[in-house]
């Protein structure tokens, strides 16, 4: 199946620093992305339903940008959340880049609708 990198742009009320502190830091991490997150240096292990995925964090830059590369992930695929504020509306914006098989794009974009919905309760916005 061929792998396809997908972009999705999401509207926050809250921060980029705010928005940072969620994807960074496990206590928060916990409240919308996984059940449980165990941080070594720049190694994440996140656990879903008991099942661990380790991460690589690659890329951080405060408020703008965080890339993480699966241990097991396909050469050059990574998730990365990027932060920006929009100049006319001082919105942020979050805008998301994973990596999924063609024929789960749909699923995928669902699954990362709601995660970011949790997200926006839980940074009011």
């Amino acid at each position: 199946m061929e792998r396809v990198q997908i972009d999705m742009e999401f509207i926050f009320r809250a921060s980029p620093t705010i928005l940072y502190k969620f994807l960074t830091t496990p206590s928060t991490l916990i409240r919308w992305f996984c059940d449980e997150v165990d941080i070594q240096g720049d190694t994440f292990t996140f656990v879903w339903s008991g099942s661990e995925e380790v991460a690589e964090l690659i890329d951080d830059i405060e408020d703008e940008r965080v890339r993480f590369e699966w241990e097991d992930a396909d050469e050059g695929e990574y998730l990365e959340f990027r932060m920006d504020k929009s100049p006319v509306t001082g919105e942020t914006i979050l805008t998301i880049t994973d990596f999924c098989d063609s024929d789960e794009v749909a699923d995928q974009k669902q699954l990362w609708a709601t995660q970011i919905s949790q997200l926006r309760t839980e940074t009011g916005g």
